[in-house]
C-alpha cells in the first residue's frame, strides 16, 4: 500500500510519521519543498531516495493508494484538490481550509469524484474521550487553554478551537437547538471564547482562554449524579461519591493516547476495504466554527 505524507512540520513529525513509518504493509513516501527538512525526516525514517519527493507532481506519479496532508492550512485547498482529482483517498489535518466556501468545495469535489476525504479530528478516537460517549451527558464542559497566545480570531478558531467544537458535537446526546457565543477581543486579538450548545435535556460548554496561565485540556461529562473527567487526554477520573483515577500506562504511546494511531488505522482500513469516507460531518464542524467566527467578529465590532 503506497501512502504519501505531504508536509513534514511538527504535527507530521511528532504524531503521524512515527505511526505511518511503523505500519506493516505501508510503503511510505514523503514530500516537502524544503530540501533540508526532506533529507532530515527521510533519513530518520530510513527511506530510500525513490520515496523522497520535493514536489507534488513527483509524489502523484507514484500511483498512491492514500495520502495524508499536513502542509500549512493556506495551501490545503490547492493540494487536496489535486489529490482528489487524481482519485487519491485523502486525510487532511484540520481544518480543511480557513474559509468555509473552500472547505465546502473540497467536500463537494470528493463526493463528485467518489473519493474518500477525512479530516483529522483525532480526539474522537482518543480512548478517554471515546469512553465519554458511554457516560450520561446532561452537562458537557471542555476547556482547552494556553499561556500568552491571543490570536487573530479566524486563525485561532479554525486552527485550535475547532477541536473543542468538534468534540462537543461528537459528545452531545441529541440535536442542538441553541448556539450561544461569548468572547473577549482586545486590539484585534481573541483572548478567550466560550461556546454553548443546548438541546433537549443537555447543555455543552466549550471554553478556550489564551491568557489562562496554564496549558491544559480538560473534558468533563456529567449526569445522573455521576461525573467523568479527562485531564490532558491522559488521566480519567470517575466521580461517584469517591473519585477513581485511571492514568495512562507508562508504556502507552502518546499517539495512542491522543487517538492518532486509531484514526490513522480507521482511515487506512477504509481505504483497503474500498469504503468511501464522507467529510460531510466534518464540514458541519467547520460550519459551526464559521458561526463562532462571525459571532466573535460582531462582538468585537
Amino acid at each position: 500500500m503506497k501512502v504519501g505524507c505531504i508536509g513534514l512540520g511538527d504535527i507530521a513529525r511528532k504524531a503521524y510519521l512515527p505511526v505511518l513509518g511503523g505500519l506493516p504493509g505501508v510503503e511510505l513516501h514523503v514530500q516537502t519543498r524544503t530540501p533540508a527538512t526532506l533529507a532530515r525526516v527521510a533519513d530518520g525514517l530510513h527511506l530510500p531516495e525513490e520515496r523522497r519527493h520535493s514536489d507534488l507532481d513527483s509524489l502523484l506519479g507514484q500511483d498512491l493508494d492514500a495520502a495524508f496532508v499536513h502542509a500549512p492550512t493556506t495551501v490545503h485547498p490547492e493540494i487536496v484538490t489535486r489529490l482528489l482529482e487524481a482519485g487519491v483517498p485523502t486525510y487532511v489535518d484540520k481544518p480543511l481550509a480557513y474559509e468555509l466556501a473552500h472547505s465546502a468545495r473540497l467536500v463537494e469535489l470528493a463526493e463528485q469524484r467518489n473519493v474518500s476525504l477525512a479530516v483529522g479530528f483525532n480526539r474522537r478516537y482518543a480512548p478517554g474521550y471515546a469512553q465519554c460517549a458511554d457516560h450520561p451527558r446532561e452537562l458537557i464542559l471542555m476547556q482547552k487553554n494556553r499561556i500568552g497566545l491571543p490570536e487573530e480570531p479566524r486563525t485561532m478558531i479554525l486552527d485550535d478551537f475547532i477541536h473543542v467544537v468538534d468534540t462537543l458535537r461528537f459528545l452531545v446526546p441529541g440535536p442542538v437547538d441553541d448556539v450561544t457565543v461569548r468572547a473577549r477581543v482586545e486590539d484585534g486579538l481573541l483572548q478567550h471564547v466560550v461556546l454553548q450548545l443546548a438541546g433537549d435535556g443537555f447543555t455543552a460548554l466549550g471554553v478556550m482562554n489564551r491568557l489562562s496561565g496554564s496549558a491544559e485540556e480538560i473534558l468533563e461529562v456529567s449526569g445522573q449524579d455521576t461525573k467523568r473527567q479527562v485531564v490532558n487526554l491522559a488521566e480519567v477520573i470517575d466521580h461517584k461519591g469517591q473519585p477513581t483515577v485511571r492514568r495512562r500506562g507508562d508504556w502507552v504511546p502518546v499517539a495512542r493516547q491522543r487517538g492518532i494511531e486509531q484514526v490513522v488505522g480507521a482511515f487506512l482500513d477504509a481505504v483497503r476495504a474500498g469504503k468511501v469516507l464522507s467529510a460531510r460531518d466534518a464540514l458541519a464542524t467547520h460550519e459551526l466554527c464559521e458561526q463562532v467566527v462571525r459571532a466573535v467578529q460582531e462582538q468585537a465590532a
